[in-house]
């Protein structure tokens, strides 16, 4: 089937590649899992031979109408719907959501789901290999940035293995990589949208001094026991929770 450009559509279709993830996943037969962006079904197949449902999210209607065809229903329930739009709190406590993320949306889809980390058992996606590499970045790494704290805040990352563009069709333009992420067993325990507002403002002033980047007074940095010359990349997820409460509380 031809992809859509403006679906950022990327068919993988290596069976060595499919099976590792398949491992990685180890679905079991009752599992509640959620494939975002099932395209033509080549992750949809073996993970339906693990589990005994699968639900699928596609927003290309051709693509979700075609795997509705093939699956009965009792099998498979496919959702057409932009996933970046989609409540996922609708899915059971405890729910596991894989796929092949589309390239073109994978970094605010990536922050949509944090939002839901309370009801996820664990994640696994195929990413960019360069997302992969900031979402598990070290602070004071050229890599860590906003999507390695507001990411490692709430989950426990992994990387697992790169996989090169032939494993796709057509081939992307990058290399890729599969990662997994678990819950941490500790929820974020501030104001989640003073949160994000604080790591996005951080991080647009990234090249200035803590002092300049964050709406803090001199009195919080030294009851903080952060250094205000340093830079937002040189904090760690911890500290932006420490940074948070502080605003809040005052």
């Amino acid at each position: 089937m031809k992809t859509r450009k403006r679906f950022g559509q990327h068919f993988l279709h290596d069976p060595g590649v499919l099976k590792r993830i398949v491992e990685a996943i180890a679905p079991a037969p009752g599992d509640a899992i959620v494939e975002i962006g099932p395209g033509e079904g080549a992750l949809t197949r073996p993970l339906l031979e693990c589990v005994r449902h699968l639900t699928a999210i596609e927003i290309d209607r051709d693509l979700a109408a075609r795997l509705a065809e093939e699956f009965a229903g009792d099998r498979l329930t496919v959702i057409c719907a932009d996933a970046l739009d989609y409540d996922f709190s609708a899915f059971p406590s405890g729910v596991r959501i894989a796929g092949n993320l589309p390239y073109n949306i994978s970094t605010p889809l990536l922050f949509h789901l944090a939002r839901f980390a309370d009801r996820v058992r664990d994640m696994h996606f195929m990413l960019q290999r360069e997302v992969v590499e900031r979402m598990v970045a070290k602070p004071s790494t050229s890599d860590y940035g906003r999507l390695s704290v507001m990411l490692q805040a709430r989950f426990e990352m992994r990387k697992l293995f790169n996989v090169a563009p032939g494993a796709f069709r057509p081939p992307p333009k990058v290399d890729s990589a599969v990662v997994r992420l678990v819950p941490l067993r500790e929820r974020l325990t501030c104001d989640e949208t003073a949160f994000e507002k604080i790591v996005r403002e951080a991080f647009s002033a990234r090249r200035k001094t803590l002092r300049n980047a964050l709406p803090l007074q001199p009195a919080d940095y030294a009851e903080l026991g952060i250094d205000p010359k340093l830079r937002p990349e040189n904090l760690s997820p911890a500290d932006y929770l420490r940074i948070t409460k502080r605003v809040c509380a005052r």
